[in-house]
């Protein structure tokens, strides 16, 4: 269980600051990578991360229709379409989104990736691991990892224009599966 209810703009910073780094150091000769952000909540993270990294080649996934459970999780109105700004084939692609959990959320974004091509490598970025997965799935780059309980839920909220008022907040309730 997480002590820390609520995490800071400045701990958040300094986790995506992390992620770029680590993304940086391992891909400094990559000529074709391609960050793709999972809709919703690794948009605004990739976008980031390319803006740091100052990488030309970002993009978002959208997993609605691979989701293991949209009998229950209808689409949302608001949707985030898939826009993969080059060929995957042979591109290394580093998925970017804000917490993993189950891994479901990975996997419906490995399937519909591959829907799009065949890439070289795949890999995982979250701000926030929170452990607890119930596939074989585990991010390559990690933000920061909180231990939460079973029945907590992490909300993240990046804002797009001004990291200042980022928050996560951690807060009682049954966890999604994603």
């Amino acid at each position: 269980m997480c002590a820390a209810k609520s995490l800071s703009a400045a701990e958040i910073l300094a986790a995506v600051d992390r992620l770029a780094r680590a993304i940086s150091e391992r891909h400094r000769s990559e000529s074709k990578t391609i960050l793709l952000g999972i809709a919703n909540g690794g948009i605004t993270l990739a976008k980031r991360l390319g803006a740091r990294l100052n990488w030309k080649y970002v993009g978002t996934l959208d997993i609605s229709f691979h989701r293991d459970d949209i009998g229950r999780n209808p689409i949302p109105k608001e949707f985030s379409p898939t826009v993969i700004p080059a060929d995957v084939n042979g591109a290394v692609v580093v998925l970017v989104d804000d917490v993993l959990f189950s891994g479901r959320t990975a996997k419906a974004a490995l399937d519909e990736l591959f829907d799009h091509g065949r890439p070289a490598k795949v890999e995982l970025a979250v701000l926030i691991d929170r452990g607890s997965h119930k596939l074989p799935i585990a991010a390559d780059f990690i933000g920061m990892t909180l231990e939460v309980g079973e029945t907590e839920k992490i909300h993240v909220l990046l804002d797009p224009a001004r990291p200042a008022n980022d928050t996560v907040r951690i807060a009682a309730g049954k966890p999604s599966a994603s």
